[in-house]
């Protein structure tokens, strides 16, 4: 009889991770891909979603084939929107079964090992959850264009529209001004304004950590949008609390950057995640599947990001 597998699957505005887990409970092997937001682009999001499985297989010494034998834990920016997750639920997938859930959710699993709690993710965008005895409370998340506030792409849009103000005499002149304008290879606000009317959010995520290395030396407008995206996120954290109660943890590439720009009394709150959310994937497939055996609950093993 064929063995089956068990992916997890984390896809988010700029990358997508895999990890695939044998009938044993081991993690045999790890894929990074692109892009995995199907809001944005759903052509783009399916490929990368296949492509980090297959190398997560391949990883493992697997053929690609057997993705057939694959049963996946899916958590996905974007599928919060019905016509977002209708379109997924349409796609003819190569998997033995895919579970489809928000990013939120497989990172709310993860953090706190399938129980209660509450999490916050700052990554492309910003975006928080929690889950409450079944009920579930989501907030934020809205997109690029609509919010997303201190997230990393709406961090390098704020730090392009002050150096735009700041080249027009508008805003004051900073060294992040500067770092911009080498960053871009431009010498002018037009040049600026070229180069970034029309441009997606992954672009402007890779503006933030000019923002980051600027506030760290008291830029004094890099430091501004800090605080401005601080305050935002404590916000959305007390408004946690008050639902979820005692666990929430910050997740992302941006968290340990925004903890510092935190009020006091949220950092203090704040806890480790225990896993991370591919592992929280990996539990909604088991889950999702009727996996009872204690042999395929997910080891608590420190996994090295996939390259």
């Amino acid at each position: 009889m064929q063995e089956h597998y068990f992916i997890g699957v984390d896809g988010g505005g700029t990358k997508c991770k895999a990890v695939l887990q044998n009938h044993s409970g081991q993690i045999i092997g790890e894929g990074l891909s692109g892009s995995a937001n199907p809001a944005t682009d759903l052509p783009l999001a399916i490929k990368s979603i296949v492509e980090s499985c297959e190398i997560a297989l391949t990883q493992a010494g697997l053929p690609l084939n057997h993705l057939q034998f694959c049963h996946v834990g899916m958590g996905l920016a974007g599928v919060n929107l019905p016509s977002i997750n209708r379109k997924m639920r349409e796609w003819q997938n190569p998997f033995a079964s895919v579970h489809l859930t928000t990013d939120l959710h497989i990172a709310c699993l993860g953090a706190h090992d399938g129980h209660d709690g509450a999490v916050i993710i700052t990554g492309t965008g910003s975006s928080a959850f929690a889950v409450v005895e079944g009920n579930q409370l989501n907030l934020g998340g809205h997109g690029f264009t609509a919010g997303d506030k201190c997230g990393g792409a709406w961090m390098g849009l704020a730090a392009t529209k002050v150096c735009l103000e700041a080249l027009d005499g508008l805003a004051d002149y900073s060294p992040l001004v500067d770092s911009l304008k080498q960053h871009l290879k431009c010498t002018n606000a037009t040049a600026i304004a070229e180069i970034v009317n029309g441009a997606p959010a992954v672009f402007f995520a890779t503006l933030a950590p000019l923002v980051i290395r600027a506030a760290e030396q008291n830029d004094v407008n890099a430091v501004a949008i800090l605080q401005n995206g601080g305050e935002y996120i404590s916000k959305l954290a007390k408004r946690l609390l008050a639902h979820s109660g005692e666990r929430l943890s910050m997740i992302g590439g941006l968290a340990p950057l925004i903890t510092p720009w935190l009020d006091n009394e949220v950092q203090q709150r704040l806890v480790q995640p225990i896993h991370s959310p591919e592992f929280g994937a990996l539990l909604l497939a088991q889950q999702q599947t009727g996996v009872t055996n204690s042999s395929l609950l997910i080891k608590k093993t420190t996994i090295k990001e996939a390259s």
